[in-house]
């Protein structure tokens, strides 16, 4: 935490006004590129767009020829380590996540002190995504009865986290009444879905996300073979009428599931920015994994994940960017980029993928906040890339740079906090 509140004595004002000039613009109101924009930016909203906007006195100017401006990504299950943590761990996740260009982070499990945390990456104290935290977990360690469920609802609702997390091992009458005090305090939660409940159950009660595609597998028996399509369609038909949105994590599953070779996955080169010690403990787990799930249903589990993912996209569900970072062989910011062909083998176009990191997470926050496209009033979450991602959605790797509610890292700088990773963790 020391190392957390030394950057305030560091960091740039975010009320600066900066002009990015003329730059090209996707601004995710539709799905095209608008060239040779202005855009002026000041106390952390954009305050207009234009063709000849003229740059206010004592503004930053940041040439965007060439150049493609978007708005900022979200990581929509993402993890901040615990207050307690170490080493200036915090600080390092954070920066992973911005510079990747994710702007908005769902943090899917809270801990003691993240609130306040939350309120200095909103009031720009720290280099950090906006956060938008769930409380600590439900699941059947900590629930015992739905009287606790109850309770707990209400105490995360009084402390103010952003939403409940759902684990697996809730009875049904601890998740219904979780669901039910949830809906009358005005909560919103989500995550996974136990097996007492089941998915249908959970879509009926009002569970918002659903996270790993997990609950959609077990419904469908996908561990054991091609799964129905006709169950597929039915249960894809009932999200959609329901308004669920779907957070799939998909690269991380397959490496959960042994589908990539450990080889492979120990020659990540994000693996920089990680301490040995935990890529070997992420390496013990995958072989202790590969000794206790059965290949056969592995490799199901993975290619029914698939086709329940482009179902669910063909079907109108809509899909939140998330990616389950920091995890096993999940580098915060780099794990976005290795979720993102995934999401292109589910038949998602590089607009719609775009949508899922920016106007989708704007739609699911809206009563929060607005961000999610580049307009006048909206927080000045963006990124600046080299090349066109409509053409090829691998180009949002290509960053320039990336602001953080008006606070304006350039890739020298990006570079300057990544090097800093490195050298911590070099082997």
């Amino acid at each position: 935490m020391r190392a957390l509140l030394s950057l305030l004595l560091v960091l740039p004002a975010s009320a600066q006004t900066i002009v990015f000039r003329n730059v090209n613009l996707v601004p995710m109101t539709s799905a095209k590129v608008i060239a040779r924009q202005n855009v002026v930016v000041k106390d952390g909203v954009i305050v207009s767009v234009s063709k000849n906007a003229a740059a206010p006195a004592n503004a930053l100017i940041v040439d965007g020829t060439g150049k493609f401006l978007i708005p900022g990504l979200a990581e929509m299950h993402g993890h901040i380590p615990p207050m307690n943590a170490q080493g200036g761990v915090i600080e390092d996740t954070l920066f992973l996540y911005a510079a990747a260009g994710i702007t908005t982070v769902r943090g899917m499990l809270g801990h003691p002190g993240q609130l306040e945390l939350r309120e200095k990456a909103k009031r720009g104290e720290i280099i950090s995504p906006a956060l938008y935290l769930a409380g600590p977990s439900f699941n059947d360690q900590t629930i015992n009865s739905p009287d606790e469920a109850i309770a707990r609802v209400r105490a995360q609702h009084k402390d103010g986290w952003d939403l409940l997390k759902v684990h697996p091992g809730l009875t049904l009458e601890e998740y219904d009444a979780m669901a039910k005090t949830a809906c009358e305090v005005g909560m919103r939660f989500g995550g996974h879905v136990p097996a007492a409940a089941g998915l249908r159950h959970a879509i009926e009660m009002g569970q918002e996300t659903f996270d790993h595609i997990d609950g959609y597998v077990e419904a469908l028996d996908g561990a054991k073979g091609p799964v129905d399509p006709k169950k597929l369609a039915a249960l894809v038909k009932k999200s959609k009428e329901a308004g669920v949105w779907i957070v799939p994590t998909s690269a991380l599953w397959e490496v959960l599931f042994g589908t990539i070779p450990l080889e492979t996955l120990r020659g990540y080169r994000e693996l920089m920015y990680v301490s040995s010690s935990a890529v070997d403990a992420w390496s013990k787990a995958y072989e202790a994994r590969l000794t206790q799930t059965p290949r056969e249903a592995a490799k199901n589990t993975i290619e029914n994940r698939k086709r329940i993912l482009r179902a669910l996209h063909e079907g109108g569900v809509k899909i939140l960017m998330g990616t389950d970072a920091p995890q096993q062989f999940s580098v915060p910011g780099f794990s976005l980029w290795r979720e993102l062909g995934r999401m292109r083998e589910a038949g998602m176009s590089p607009y719609e993928i775009l949508r899922s990191g920016t106007v989708n997470v704007g739609e699911y926050f809206a009563k929060q906040d607005a961000f999610g496209t580049i307009e006048p009033g909206k927080r000045a979450d963006l990124v600046l890339l080299h090349a066109n991602p409509l053409e090829n959605i691998d180009n949002v790797q290509r960053i320039a740079g990336v602001m953080l509610r008006g606070r304006w890292l350039p890739r020298e700088e990006i570079n300057v906090g990544l090097a800093r990773i490195e050298v911590k963790y070099r082997r």
